[in-house]
């Protein structure tokens, strides 16, 4: 059984939204207009139909705030080309209409139903590419019990997107590489970190960092900013974590309640009488105030050099978040159990 099977409509439509790789912003748009179609009680969707409301999602996002909708900062996405030719008198709307019928649905239709790795075809409609798409009865309900909430939730992940990609844009390259530079001339080879785990464990409660489920088996000591940044495996940046948290963070960046909950973790070690504590006070600072303040400076300093790498999911909390904490450990047992 896959984990999306244990998953009701709204928490597998969620899902969707918040998990996999999200080079673009196209499945934030398909997801609205699927809501607005669902919520009018259309169930068969023509083409045209279709590429129109799609057309009109972007057009208005981009009259708003003109916004990157990809990661890559030398490109445009298709949505933004046909958009931009239409304002300038290039492409009239119903051309414009017919290319994003022929050319936006490539990509985010077949890939739009799956969690992670996990393709979950048919979960919310089916579709004869390129003539039509039937949503299922999931669609329908979720639009009429829910769509205010998704919609608003639709709307921050997009809004999270497009600032990740505006500070890939804006990020300046020399001062990457003059970031990294400093990090590498400071830093050392990697240690062994197994033997911090009972001293994290007591700091930890027993559970994982990232999602705060109990620890088990298969624990990793992790690097919240990645070390291939910051070239160190100082105690004030490690935490214990699942494999599945870990794998799905890599070597991204994390969103900065998570630096929030790392300086709250060093307070409580700085707290006790370990041999550590000194180590923190030495690399971070005399009082909470400075160690806070450097942590913070660190962080900004990653992300001057990682850019929109981001760890997916990463604008939900899983300290207070419910939902992303039943999804992670569903999608961890699945993942045992292949």
């Amino acid at each position: 059984m896959n984990a999306s099977d244990e998953l009701k409509p709204d928490e597998r439509w969620k899902a969707i939204i918040l998990f996999g790789l999200n080079n673009a912003t196209y499945k934030m748009a398909l997801a609205n207009c699927l809501l607005e179609f669902a919520s009018n009680g259309e169930t068969t969707i023509k083409w045209d139909e279709l590429a129109y409301s799609f057309y009109l999602q972007y057009k208005e996002r981009l009259s708003e705030n003109n916004m990157p909708q990809q990661t890559h900062p030398s490109r445009q996405t298709k949505l933004e080309v046909i958009i931009k030719q239409t304002n300038n008198g290039q492409l009239t709307e119903e051309q414009a209409v017919e290319r994003v019928a022929r050319e936006g649905f490539v990509d985010v239709v077949p890939r739009f139903q799956t969690i992670g790795q996990e393709k979950i075809p048919g979960s919310f409609y089916d579709y004869d590419f390129g003539k039509n798409l039937t949503l299922k009865d999931s669609t329908l309900q979720i639009a009429e019990l829910k769509k205010a909430e998704l919609n608003d939730e639709i709307s921050a992940r997009w809004s999270h997107l497009e600032g990740a990609f505006m500070i890939n844009r804006d990020s300046d390259n020399q001062l990457a590489n003059d970031v990294r530079e400093t990090y590498l001339q400071n830093g050392y080879d990697r240690k062994p970190l197994t033997h911090n785990k009972p001293f994290l464990q007591a700091y930890q409660g027993n559970v994982c960092f990232y999602c705060g489920y109990d620890l088990a088996s298969n624990i990793h000591v992790d690097h919240v900013l990645p070390r291939q940044v910051v070239n160190h495996d100082e105690i004030w940046n490690l935490v214990l974590s699942h494999d599945f948290c870990n794998t799905q963070k890599s070597d991204k960046l994390v969103a900065r309640h998570f630096i929030d909950k790392l300086i709250a973790r060093n307070e409580n070690i700085m707290g006790g009488n370990h041999p550590w504590k000194s180590n923190i006070e030495r690399m971070l600072g005399t009082d909470p105030v400075a160690r806070g303040k450097t942590l913070e400076k660190h962080y900004d300093q990653v992300q001057t050099v990682l850019g929109s790498n981001y760890w997916e999911g990463s604008s939900y909390n899983p300290e207070t978040d419910p939902f992303y904490r039943r999804v992670i450990t569903l999608l961890a047992n699945d993942t045992k159990h292949k």
